[in-house]
């Protein structure tokens, strides 16, 4: 198969792609304005958004542009095709949150102590802790909380890390809301966003902690954090 007819194919599943999301009945709208309109509440959409109008001028030099059945002004790079590909299968079949992020996530009740914490953190390097009481969600510890608490109790020279408990700890966490609750089910893209959207606020969120329907009373099937977002190609 030519690369211009692969490269047809998977124009014309964006295209259907776009035109179901638009749910028009029918009415016919231009790829661009689909793009746009649809950009608007389809994160994935969005971000691609600049490499889909691109691909409509390259599709409009393919179909408009030939002189004859076979012959095609334009014949795309390998590169080209494997990328509208590539943007068609984000488009239809994203990445999700689990199992990108799968992982077994270390949490507290908030009995336990600051050293029990600290001894995580030296063995894992982790920075985030979600703590319990019994199965209620209390909130986010982070290296942050921990780094306030020091300070505001510099001066009391006979605290303990065995007695200081983790509830205690919480209340120096500089957001209440610096986390969110989101569902297996979440596109990576849209994981990506939660971080992006945060960025200029005051109170910004450290992870996104991933449930089966995105509650906090269900267990954790996985963690993110920032960090963990910068590696999303």
């Amino acid at each position: 198969m030519k690369n211009s007819e692969r490269y047809l194919i998977a124009f014309n599943q964006i295209e259907k792609f776009l035109s179901n999301e638009m749910n028009q009945n029918g009415q016919h709208v231009g790829f661009s304005k689909a793009v746009h309109q649809v950009g608007k509440n389809n994160r994935i959409v969005n971000r691609f958004k600049e490499d889909l109008l691109e691909f409509a001028v390259l599709r409009n030099a393919i179909v408009h542009e030939r002189t004859d059945p076979e012959y095609v002004i334009a014949e795309p790079h390998d590169s080209t095709v494997e990328k509208i590909e590539k943007i068609l299968n984000e488009l239809t079949e994203p990445k999700k949150v689990i199992p990108t992020f799968s992982q077994e996530v270390k949490s507290f009740i908030v009995t336990d102590s600051l050293a029990d914490v600290l001894n995580i953190i030296k063995d894992t390097h982790y920075s985030q802790f979600p703590v319990y009481d019994g199965k209620e969600f209390k909130g986010l510890l982070t290296a942050n909380g921990i780094t306030n608490w020091l300070a505001e109790t510099v001066d009391e020279d006979l605290l303990s890390r065995n007695e200081t408990t983790l509830e205690d700890i919480l209340n120096y966490e500089e957001g209440t809301e610096n986390y969110k609750f989101v569902s297996r089910d979440l596109s990576i893209y849209e994981a990506e966003d939660i971080f992006k959207d945060q960025v200029n606020k005051e109170d910004r969120i450290d992870a996104v902690l991933i449930t089966h329907h995105g509650k906090p009373d269900e267990s954790l099937l996985g963690i993110i954090s920032a960090w963990d977002i910068i590696d999303i190609p």
